[in-house]
């Protein structure tokens, strides 16, 4: 049986540094595409829905309350959740546009 050279030991570490490197570094893109990227997605379109809200648009608040928006600043939205009820919320409270009544007959 003969002993490999030092040459070909270091070859061969260095191969196999890198091939168990592989698995973590495609962890960390598996990763990436399947959890971080549609996060940033789904905070962006938040970001734009926050930002095109206007007066009239029904919404639900992140606490849930259902409620039309009466007025607009920078930082609150003030809501009418009930008939001679307006309530001031934070912006970022707002979760989402309510969806439209389904018309059934």
């Amino acid at each position: 049986m003969t002993i490999p050279a030092p040459e070909l030991l270091a070859q061969a570490e260095g191969g196999s540094a890198l091939a168990a490197l592989f698995p973590i570094l495609l962890i960390m893109v598996v990763f990436y595409f399947l959890l971080i990227l549609p996060a940033q997605r789904r905070q962006k379109r938040h970001q734009q829905m926050l930002a095109s809200l206007k007066a009239g648009d029904q919404v639900i608040t992140s606490g849930g309350l259902y409620g039309t928006i009466v007025g607009l600043d920078e930082q609150s939205v003030q809501l009418r959740i009930a008939d001679q009820v307006r309530v001031r919320v934070a912006r970022s409270a707002i979760a989402a546009l309510q969806p439209p009544p389904s018309k059934e007959s």
